[in-house]
């Protein structure tokens, strides 16, 4: 079985990722089938020692609130203590809004930003350094379709600007960081059925949603979770700064 596993031997942390049924849970459990020692970190350190513990023993939960660049340094040093290194990170944490341009207050703004955008910088600035040493290590990076075009099913155009961002902020990561064997790539998830979106999609919203994708059907969150395991293994040593599409064809673009 070994011989089929990805990340043998790896540690990854997972922000984001207490949610039962959301991308960062899935990713996880995912990694975890592959090899890897997980550390999850969340807003709720209860909640993310319980989400490990339901992975395996081996796997450990942190609080870390991404927005507090002391917290994520904290969290990071409390995972190599435990661990000895952390090869791969993943930014999962996030938080959306459904608002109009016009509805859009400074408080609003600055929530949607702090935690979309200012967690990656915060969290990535905290693994770098342990990684350099390393001479290795992956960032994966949650962005969304939405950054492509221009929001149109949920976020409002705060969350679209945020994960615009992220796209910007990775790609110039990878780019800094790749003569230290770090490499860093996004995801651009479409619709995925998780616990942030239960319940706000009607059934004619549903309907012209799936009419606009050619696979026909809402993501699930393993679909997010196979293209973080792809981009965080060895498949994909020499990519980097890449954006890989997660939406069933809703976006294909030239």
């Amino acid at each position: 079985m070994s011989e089929s596993r990805l990340l043998d031997g790896k540690v990854a942390v997972i922000s984001g990722g207490a949610s039962p049924r959301g991308i960062g849970m899935a990713t996880a459990r995912m990694f975890a089938a592959h090899g890897a020692r997980i550390a999850i970190f969340d807003l709720d350190e209860a909640a993310a020692v319980e989400a490990a513990a339901s992975i395996g023993p081996e796997h450990r939960g942190y609080a870390c609130n991404v927005t507090d660049r002391g917290a994520c340094q904290a969290a990071v040093e409390r995972t190599v203590a435990d661990f000895g290194s952390v090869d791969i990170l993943i930014n999962n944490a996030g938080i959306t809004q459904a608002a109009k341009l016009l509805e859009i207050d400074p408080e609003g703004w600055d929530r949607i930003l702090d935690v979309n955008l200012r967690g990656v910088l915060y969290l990535s600035q905290a693994v770098v350094p342990q990684m350099k040493k390393q001479k290795s290590g992956s960032i994966g990076c949650m962005s969304s379709v939405s950054a492509q075009r221009g929001g149109g099913i949920l976020g409002g155009p705060h969350y679209s600007a945020a994960k615009a961002g992220v796209l910007g902020l990775a790609k110039a990561m990878a780019r800094e960081l790749g003569n230290d064997g770090i490499r860093v790539n996004c995801v651009t998830p479409g619709l995925i059925q998780t616990d942030i979106n239960a319940g706000k999609i009607s059934d004619d919203k549903r309907g012209e949603i799936l009419a606009g994708i050619p696979l026909n059907r809402l993501g699930v969150p393993d679909d997010v979770a196979g293209a973080f395991l792809f981009l965080a293994s060895n498949l994909s040593s020499y990519i980097t700064g890449a954006v890989i599409d997660v939406n069933g064809g809703m976006l294909i673009h030239g």
